[in-house]
């Protein structure tokens, strides 16, 4: 079993870490296979590092890579060809990639599960194992790929849900209290993680392993957060508050950046004003947090941030978050690059405006459509950060 410590550790240049001693900008990708010309726009772009899902890719088995979630056994050959070759395509034009995963063993995507929230391992210690066999495989083939610069073990974890014991909100429970409930037993997050980075660490010693914190990777989940004795750790989280503004469906044109916006549940909810400042004090949990463990700034990655680019004042609220994060010196990477045209809402290159009725019906038609990618206020605060 791993032990935590609060220590922080002084990396050797020859170590895959080195390559996160500076801070890396970049962007994610989900759902579609990238291509060899997604890639080539990428780099062009000024994206230096890209955060890869494949667990939407097609495969001949239940779960891409994992065969079946509900029981692993071994990694599905073809797909981790596929996988293989990916990661080649990136490697030739000098971007680097960290993989993340949205399904393990006992935790399979909702998307993909009926949109039922699987919760299965943390509920049961079995699936700490199976996820650990899992990684310890995939790390085995890949610890040599250049590319490749981290593994992110599971994006947005969320143990608070598995209801072993209250947790309702972040705004009105505290994490600290429902972490000593849970301590020791499958929903321990930390116990998890020392599980899993044990089984890569036997495989591979250098390849940075990152980590989200709980309840979908929020900042204030870091408080019960505990550092891990290993060298090659990156500590993430992910910035989407206020939510009931970032995500158009639950704005419905209602608030705008800067401004007076509501958080919590629509049964228990307040109202509060948003700027740069309250960003800031959001994030403040992270600050916190690297003082009393003597974490360094290059070892925290906001591995997802991001609006609906329809949102009003969408151009200001990312150019606030960049600048908090470039200010802290925290990696970064936007959500995300060039999205497949079923879902235009992060595509920030589309600009402000909503792709309108004759893009859907296209849509609904089976069709491609392109909607124009123009020089716009909002992606050039990415472009320009990025650069």
């Amino acid at each position: 079993m791993l032990l935590f410590v609060s220590a922080q550790f002084v990396i050797s240049k020859e170590r895959k870490i080195t390559f996160w001693n500076e801070q890396r900008k970049g962007a994610n990708y989900h759902n579609q296979v990238p291509t060899r010309n997604w890639w080539s726009a990428a780099s062009d772009a000024g994206i230096k590092i890209v955060r890869l899902f494949p667990n939407n890719w097609q495969t001949q088995e239940k779960d891409f890579l994992l065969g079946d979630a509900d029981n692993f056994e071994k990694l599905n050959e073809q797909d981790f060809q596929k996988l293989k070759e990916v990661l080649d395509q990136a490697q030739s034009v000098g971007i680097k990639v960290v993989i993340t995963t949205v399904s393990l063993p006992g935790a399979r995507w909702a998307q993909q599960n009926n949109d039922i929230d699987d919760v299965r391992l943390w509920r049961d210690f079995k699936y700490h194992r199976q996820a650990a066999s899992f990684w310890r495989e995939l790390a085995a083939r890949l610890k040599g790929h250049p590319a490749v610069v981290g593994y992110n073990v599971l994006n947005e974890p969320h143990p608070e849900r598995a209801k072993v014991a209250r947790f309702n909100d972040f705004w009105w429970d505290d994490f600290q209290t429902w972490y000593a409930k849970v301590e020791n037993t499958p929903a321990d997050l930390n116990l998890f993680y020392a599980t899993v980075v044990t089984a890569i660490r036997e495989v591979d010693k250098e390849t940075p392993i990152i980590v989200d914190s709980g309840l979908y990777a929020t900042p204030w989940a870091f408080k019960y957060f505990k550092p891990i004795r290993d060298e090659s750790i990156i500590y993430s989280f992910h910035m989407a508050e206020p939510y009931a503004y970032t995500n158009r469906r639950i704005n419905k044109g209602r608030f705008t950046y800067p401004g007076t916006i509501i958080v919590g549940s629509d049964e228990d909810r307040i109202e509060r004003y948003w700027n740069s400042a309250e960003l800031e004090k959001f994030l403040q949990p992270i600050v916190d947090w690297q003082k009393q463990n003597k974490i360094s700034s290059n070892r925290i990655f906001v591995g997802e941030f991001g609006c609906g680019r329809t949102v009003g004042g969408a151009a200001t609220y990312l150019g606030d978050l960049v600048n908090i994060f470039n200010k802290n010196r925290w990696h970064w990477a936007f959500y995300q690059f060039r999205t497949d045209g079923s879902w235009t809402e992060r595509d920030y290159e589309y600009g402000a405006q909503p792709p309108g009725a004759a893009y859907w019906a296209a849509i609904e038609r089976g069709e491609k459509p392109q909607l124009p990618r123009v020089d716009n206020p909002l992606w050039n605060v990415l472009k320009s950060a990025l650069k």
